[in-house]
């Protein structure tokens, strides 16, 4: 009878004890479960973060390069053969142009430009040893943007067209050739440039642009290398 007492009682306290144990272990599970959740949130919030940056970041860029036109002028510097025998010269210019965009980065550019300097031919029997020469420039062709930021950008541009030479005249009419400089003509021009470019506000930038500039002179082709620097104007919405 005893020992039917100590097995109920031991039943009963068994009962007693389950119910206090699970209720322990379900108190304590919540904070293991809103964990990941809380984590979730957070994550949540930083791609929201990042995503409204991006946008503002888009919006800039937008708002730089989405102009229909840019028109621009500036200097520029050419290390130039004037002749078969000479010796390179600098030739100093200025330049303007006009580039038709089609969308954010692809337009097409119509330039313009003169170049000025002068040629040392040696000494010589006329008194001549640094007669002054000059070049004048149309060019037309691609330019593309490959990189925008909001404030600055990277483009190419190629470009071809015609050069005119004046080289006699600064000869008291003994004319280029008897200098050894090419003669007076109409040739073919080509550029190839790389531009970086730092906008100043959404419409104002300027350009630095280095270059090979090409012309076919006196039958031949010289090869020159040079720079561009513009003030860039940018107008009409796309």
């Amino acid at each position: 009878m005893y020992s039917f007492r100590r097995i109920a009682l031991s039943l009963a306290l068994v009962t007693l004890a389950v119910p206090a144990l699970q209720a322990q272990s379900s108190s304590s599970n919540p904070p293991t479960q809103a964990q990941p959740a809380a984590t979730t949130q957070q994550l949540s919030v930083q791609a929201r973060i990042r995503a409204r940056r991006e946008q503002r970041r888009s919006n800039a860029i937008h708002e730089a390069y989405s102009h229909r036109y840019e028109a621009y002028t500036g200097v520029g510097y050419l290390r130039f053969t004037p002749g078969p025998d000479r010796q390179r010269t600098t030739l100093y210019a200025w330049d303007t142009g006009l580039t038709r965009y089609y969308n954010d980065r692809l337009g097409v550019t119509v330039d313009g430009r003169g170049y000025y300097g002068t040629a040392f031919v040696g000494l010589n029997t006329y008194g001549i040893t640094r007669p002054a020469i000059s070049q004048y420039d149309a060019l037309v062709g691609p330019t593309y943007r490959f990189y925008l930021q909001p404030k600055y950008s990277i483009s190419a541009r190629v470009m071809g067209g015609f050069a005119h030479g004046n080289f006699s005249g600064d000869t008291n009419g003994l004319g280029g050739t008897t200098l050894k400089l090419y003669p007076d003509a109409n040739t073919f021009a080509a550029s190839a440039s790389v531009s970086a470019e730092y906008s100043l506000t959404p419409a104002v930038a300027f350009r630095l642009s280095p270059e090979y500039f090409a012309t076919g002179f006196g039958s031949t082709t010289q090869l020159s290398r040079g720079f561009t620097g513009s003030i860039v104007y940018r107008f009409g919405k796309q």
